[in-house]
């Protein structure tokens, strides 16, 4: 495949079969997610699942500044204000299908490695959950900030918010905190922290693996190589969650959504990393802020397979509705900052609107077939 290619899709000869190799190729914009770059990368993952050569698989992004930034939203947004009130042709085919792609990166049979160095948002961050083997360096940046653009924290992310401690996953979901590789470990979003240099070196080792035909081995051979790489805990950087994390569990245990809002808008800290939290949730859409709680709230205790036909629901909704369209202009496009939200506050949502956000709009789920 060309090296102009959006996903540079290759197969690299091992000791014993091969390993197939992803990278996100569009560095200019921080190798966000379109359409075409997620069908590449369903195509080379459905292909090698069936293929007996193919040991393991490795994800990386081109370029030194991130793995990847999320979805291109300005296509996205684009989309949306083609067809005000939908269908919108372009946005919903790309969440059903980057869903689909989560899904299939979730459940996959085989090691699939992924270098999550520099900036990993949105889309970047559900290509990384998916991975069975989940690396992270020092300039690793997380962060969900889909509230400031009224989305909501997708790819699974209804999944994993949900499993991580003290009330940390809502709060990081309403505030579009970020977070780093030493935050990542801790709340279950990575397994191992390299250095970011060592990246040829462990590729160069894994295609030196004795693979043998049996993939529950073949991810104990994964393992213990990226063991053999981890730096030591001196070396990670400074905890932002766990140290907030009663912090965190109380600013959340409110009796409704309305009440943690507040709890967050109204804390005075000196901390910069809790103050900036705070802030983005004060600047974000409260129409979001009361889907993201409702969605979150919806799929607790729903597996996987009914968080990603849940989540392709409101994406669909979101995408349709004036208020993500408002959001993308207002921080990416025209880039004013002023976004016009439809609602004051969280109070001022009817019940209503909300509840229409969560109806399905057609006939039959894009992702009834997961399985």
């Amino acid at each position: 495949m060309s090296d102009d290619a959006p996903v540079i899709v290759s197969e690299q000869a091992a000791a014993n079969g091969a390993v197939g190799m992803l990278t996100l190729n569009v560095p200019k914009t921080l190798n966000s997610l379109t359409l075409e770059m997620v069908d590449l990368l369903q195509t080379a993952l459905d292909r090698w699942r069936d293929d007996p050569s193919i040991r393991a698989v490795f994800i990386a992004g081109a370029g030194e500044k991130a793995f990847c930034a999320g979805g291109d939203v300005q296509v996205l947004h684009a989309s949306a204000v083609k067809t005000p009130g939908g269908p919108c042709d372009y946005a919903e085919a790309f969440f059903a299908r980057e869903y689909r792609m989560n899904y299939t990166l979730h459940t996959y049979p085989k090691p699939v490695v992924c270098w999550g160095h520099g900036i990993v948002m949105g889309g970047g961050l559900g290509i990384m959950a998916g991975c069975r083997h989940r690396v992270v360096t020092a300039s690793t940046r997380i962060a969900m900030p889909e509230v400031t653009i009224a989305l909501f924290p997708d790819v699974g992310g209804s999944w994993f918010l949900n499993h991580m401690p003290g009330g940390a996953g809502r709060f990081l979901a309403l505030t579009a905190a970020n977070i780093n590789a030493t935050d990542a470990l801790f709340l279950g979003l990575a397994d191992r922290f390299i250095h970011a240099d060592k990246c040829d070196a462990v590729v160069e080792r894994l295609l030196a693996q004795p693979w043998s035909d049996d993939p529950v081995a073949n991810h104990g051979l994964v393992r213990h190589l990226l063991r053999e790489f981890e730096e030591s805990a001196d070396a990670l950087p400074p905890a932002q969650v766990q140290p907030h994390l009663e912090t965190i569990r109380r600013l959340t245990d409110g009796d409704d959504i309305h009440q943690v809002i507040d709890n967050i808008l109204a804390l005075d800290t000196d901390d910069k990393w809790l103050a900036k939290a705070r802030d983005a949730l004060a600047h974000g859409s409260p129409l979001a802020a009361r889907w993201i709680d409702r969605q979150l709230e919806r799929t607790r205790h729903s597996s996987l397979r009914e968080v990603f036909q849940a989540e392709v629901v409101l994406a669909t909704r979101i995408v349709r509705h004036p208020e993500f369209a408002e959001g993308v202009r207002a921080l990416l496009i025209d880039k004013d900052r002023q976004p016009a939200w439809q609602y004051e506050n969280s109070r001022a949502v009817p019940e209503d609107v909300l509840d229409g956000f969560f109806l399905p709009p057609w006939p039959q789920n894009p992702l009834a077939d997961l399985c």
